[in-house]
């Protein structure tokens, strides 16, 4: 059983050394556990958690994407992450361009070479529609874009995303993965072989130092 540490900072045998944790902020052994078991669900390399759901799919976006870049969704959407992409990240200065998910002509049309990513949801709430996350996947890579998939009405019980192609799958584990209605709680997991790398003029923020932190290139 996975104990839950319930700390903010943790004992070092000098300053900067340590057994793989300082500050809860970056890293917990609990949320690392957690972690862990949602990206192994979703058959992913690494798992990031956060407070909801809208939290994932924000931070998934705005890791890869800046003012004057844009990413393709489908338009059978939650209702709050439609509000996020008509409404709030055009106010941060990212575009997103919206069509059903199975206009491919239609999708692959608005792509273009500020193109951050495509985004869907594997079984689209409300609608219901399910998505070919495969032709979407192959799609997104032909351009040298990632697939980002929000899975939280199918979850990995029914359905794992990055089987089939894609990059990126984010949950809201408030729903279905939690099940018990208590709890809020979102993910990010990567697959793990989207090139990035291959790519530093589109993803910059992933390939260039960071300044902010120790110069660190994600």
């Amino acid at each position: 059983m996975q104990p839950i540490f319930a700390t903010s900072t943790y004992v070092q045998a000098s300053p900067g050394v340590h057994q793989g944790f300082e500050y809860s902020r970056t890293q917990n052994p609990t949320r690392m556990a957690y972690e862990r078991c949602i990206a192994n669900l979703e058959s992913g390399s690494h798992g990031f958690a956060f407070a909801s759901g809208m939290a994932a799919i924000t931070y998934a976006i705005q890791c890869i994407a800046a003012a004057g870049d844009n990413i393709i969704s489908s338009s059978q959407l939650y209702g709050g992450t439609y509000n996020l992409f008509a409404h709030t990240l055009p106010r941060q200065g990212i575009d997103v361009r919206m069509a059903s998910f199975d206009d491919y002509q239609a999708i692959e049309g608005m792509i273009d070479d500020r193109t951050r990513a495509i985004f869907c949801e594997t079984i689209g709430n409300p609608a219901g529609n399910i998505v070919d996350i495969e032709a979407l996947a192959d799609m997104a890579h032909e351009h040298g874009v990632p697939l980002i998939v929000d899975n939280t009405v199918a979850t990995p019980a029914l359905i794992k995303p990055i089987d089939w192609g894609a990059d990126i799958v984010v949950n809201s584990l408030t729903k279905y993965m939690g099940g018990h209605g208590n709890s809020l709680g979102g993910m990010i997991v990567d697959g793990g072989e989207f090139p990035w790398a291959d790519y530093p003029e589109k993803f910059h923020m992933l390939n260039e130092p960071e300044e902010t932190y120790h110069v660190v290139v994600y």
